[in-house]
This record gives structure tokens, sequence and C-alpha cells, in this order.
């Protein structure tokens, strides 16, 4: 669970988004940071007791940076107003598939995962194995418990199919994609739960075999 001190710091920063009151709230950031750290810590040991490789990893090797890069944006408010973290057997960094956290407050945070905005070769490796494999990736999304906690796959799509394709294809309306991600929405009094890690773990769960299809794929 996370300390009502974090959330209340973010809550401040969206409205503060300026060094200046940054630099004169740095102590807060620390004490919020470490806070975030120390639960990323808890959900990795409950993923390594799933998948051993989670064993090596530490928060720092998932945890998102706060400070924007604002070279290439219009929008130049330094900071996110948010933490992140991407678990996955290459941490924050890994091109493939994984489990993302985010935590926003204003009803912003989220648990989700999956492939964003992969590279050409990785999506045209996915979209392979869901044209080959179309039954199992099916059966794994129009699981009940998968599309309760989830609905629908989320992601940017093609106004046409991929060359190569096929209108009559069944997997057609997946095949348009260009991410292949799925959300849980979490309320604000979800993040200072003492049951958060448990339902995070849970969601995360539910997810594996999302991801283990999509990791198969570009692997």
């Amino acid at each position: 669970m996370l300390h009502n001190a974090t959330i209340s710091f973010l809550e401040s920063l969206a409205t503060n988004n300026n060094k200046p009151w940054f630099d004169q709230h740095r102590d807060e950031y620390a004490v919020a940071k470490e806070d975030f750290e120390i639960l990323i810590s808890e959900i990795l040991s409950g993923l390594a007791e799933s998948e051993p490789m989670f064993k090596e990893q530490n928060a720092k090797d998932c945890i998102f940076r706060i400070f924007r890069d604002v070279r290439f944006s219009k929008d130049k408010t330094p900071y996110k107003p948010n933490f992140g973290a991407f678990f996955s057997k290459g941490g924050r960094k890994f091109p493939g598939a994984g489990y993302y956290l985010h935590l926003e407050p204003g009803g912003k945070s989220f648990t989700g995962g999956g492939l964003w905005m992969p590279e050409a070769p990785l999506l045209k490796a996915v979209r392979q194995e869901v044209d080959y494999n179309f039954a199992e990736f099916g059966k794994i999304i129009e699981d009940k418990k998968f599309k309760k906690i989830f609905g629908k796959i989320e992601g940017e799509q093609l106004k046409k199919l991929p060359a190569g394709y096929t209108d009559d294809n069944p997997a057609a309306e997946y095949l348009k994609l260009k991410s292949f991600t799925v959300m849980h929405q979490l309320d604000d009094e979800n993040l200072v739960s003492k049951t958060f890690v448990k339902k995070t773990l849970e969601v995360f769960g539910t997810m594996k075999p999302f991801i283990d299809y999509l990791n198969r794929a570009v692997s």
C-alpha cells in the first residue's frame, strides 16, 4: 500500500508542475519516491513466486523517471504527474510485453500491460502469431475473468489491414492493431488500501497468459 502523503505529493505536483515548486518540495518527492519503490519491490516479490526471472530485479529496474523529456514536445511541463513502473524480463527498457502500473490521482491510475507501439519487426511478429494461432489468442481474450477485468484489447488501429491479410481473416480486427494492451482502472482509494499489492498481483496473474503469448511471438 502507499501512504497518503505520496498521493498528496502527486496531486500537488499536477497543479504546480514547474521547477521552482519542485525544488522547494524535493524532500517530499524523495519520501514519495521511496514509498513507491517499496511498493514496487513488494510487487516484484509477488511476481517472482510464479516467474523466477523477477527475483533478479529491483525496483529501480522497473520504475520510470518522473522527469519528462520536453525536447520534441509542445507540452513543456518538466515533470510527469504520476509514478509508473514496467515489469518484464528486461525491466522498463524491455521492448517486448510486460505488466504496467500507473499511479496518478484523480481517477487516472490503472494497472495494465501488453505491447505498446512496438517497432515494426516486433509488431509484424505478433500479427503473424495472431494469424497463425488465433484460436489460442481468442481463448485468452475471451476468458470470462479476463474480460471482466480488462474488457477488450486496447490500441490504435490501422484503417486497412496490413499487406498480406484479407478481410475474411477471422483475426482481421486484431491484425489492424498497432499496440496490444489491456487496462484495469483504479480508484484513488485503491492506492492506499492494505490489499493493493495483493489485488495488483491478481490482475497481473489474469494477464499472464496474454503477456506470455505476446512474448512468445516476439522472442
